[in-house]
């Protein structure tokens, strides 16, 4: 299993944050803090790194540009590695280097290992690199078609009266799983 790490992002002059440096682990990272603290910027900073979506007005105010910057570790012969080196990208002891500006007029940069890329190149990098869970994560549980697929352990097939609802017997018992019907 190749497993990659990111280990440390820069911050400068995104919203809230002049600058900061966040130094993370391997593993799950929560991000807490009270109401103001900016944890949203640093959520916000690691999606600009991964190709997110660049506003002007993230750029805090009186600044010129926002940067964001990040190390992460990869293996030399990981996907991640292999498409940033495509790329024209270097590895730094182990460690692709992106790096994203976002100018106070709106245009946006992205670096990978020293080269300028086009930013949906941290789009691609990004699927194999992070994954990042929000608040409002289980709010996808609302729609059927994913019920189906928790409830059964298996894919939901399309809604076509397949689903055959099933009742709780008398007695107090809770309902059997779902049967799904040819």
């Amino acid at each position: 299993m190749v497993l990659h790490v990111l280990e440390e992002m820069r911050i400068r002059a995104l919203g809230v944050i002049d600058d900061a440096v966040v130094e993370l682990s391997p593993g799950f990272t929560a991000v807490t803090g009270e109401t103001g603290a900016g944890k949203t910027m640093v959520v916000t900073s690691l999606g600009l790194l991964l190709g997110g979506r660049a506003d002007a007005a993230l750029v805090r105010i009186g600044a010129k540009a926002a940067v964001v910057e990040g190390r992460i570790t990869v293996d030399a012969r990981s996907a991640v590695a292999v498409r940033a080196e495509e790329a024209g990208a270097e590895l730094d002891d182990g460690a692709l280097l992106i790096s994203r500006t976002l100018s106070a007029e709106g245009r946006s940069r992205a670096h990978v290992g020293g080269r300028s890329v086009p930013v949906g190149l941290l789009g691609e990098l990004a699927d194999d690199l992070v994954a990042v869970h929000g608040q409002t994560d289980q709010q996808g549980l609302m729609r059927p078609a994913r019920q189906r697929r928790h409830s059964t352990g298996t894919r939901a097939p399309p809604s076509s009266g397949r689903w055959r609802s099933t009742r709780a017997p008398t007695g107090g018992c809770a309902p059997s799983p779902p049967n799904w019907t040819s």
